[in-house]
């Protein structure tokens, strides 16, 4: 099963949510797919789909998957990070009207630097890549349990946990 999710914000992705349905079309992916179109005009034929989902579907599709595919945005890459999985990162540009500005991609250069994630900056590239996707995975993977440093997933983990203590702490104190 493959997840896709386009995000919430309010231009469309429609670029990406064509390629996906195109790519199951021609039987290039033949995977089951679910696709969170957001506000996407195009609708997909050949994918399961919906404009938006609730969190906790969100997270079960996403668990269940054995690939994510995420537009660039900082909290879906962290979420996919934080469920142990390399996400394959599709970033929204403004040269295509699905953002403001290029902020996904300068933080999907930075982490494929890292070695965080797939990046696909093209669709016309997506393909070969989903194809590819285990064998680049695993590899990440291999290099995020080299060394003595935590990986992405794990400070995903901790920051979360942290936060929560905050937020019970002031829950705490306000409620007596």
């Amino acid at each position: 099963m493959i997840f896709v999710t386009v995000g919430t914000h309010e231009q469309p992705f429609d670029r990406l949510v064509q390629e996906i349905d195109r790519l199951k079309g021609e039987a290039v992916i033949q995977d089951d797919i679910f696709v969170q179109t957001g506000y996407s005009v195009y609708k997909p034929q050949f994918c399961e789909h919906k404009d938006f989902i609730r969190f906790d579907e969100m997270i079960t599709r996403m668990t269940e998957s054995e690939m994510v595919i995420t537009h660039g945005g900082t909290g879906s890459i962290m979420l996919v990070l934080y469920h142990q999985k390399i996400p394959l990162v599709v970033p929204r540009q403004k040269k295509y009207h699905e953002h403001i500005d290029n902020h996904q991609v300068l933080f999907c250069r930075t982490m494929v630097e890292k070695k965080k994630i797939i990046a696909v900056y093209e669709t016309a590239d997506l393909g070969p890549v989903i194809k590819n996707y285990r064998q680049m995975a695993q590899q990440l993977q291999e290099h995020g349990k080299q060394g003595d440093f935590q990986t992405a997933g794990e400070k995903a983990r901790i920051f979360a946990q942290k936060l929560n203590d905050i937020c019970l702490q002031l829950v705490k104190k306000n409620h007596g």
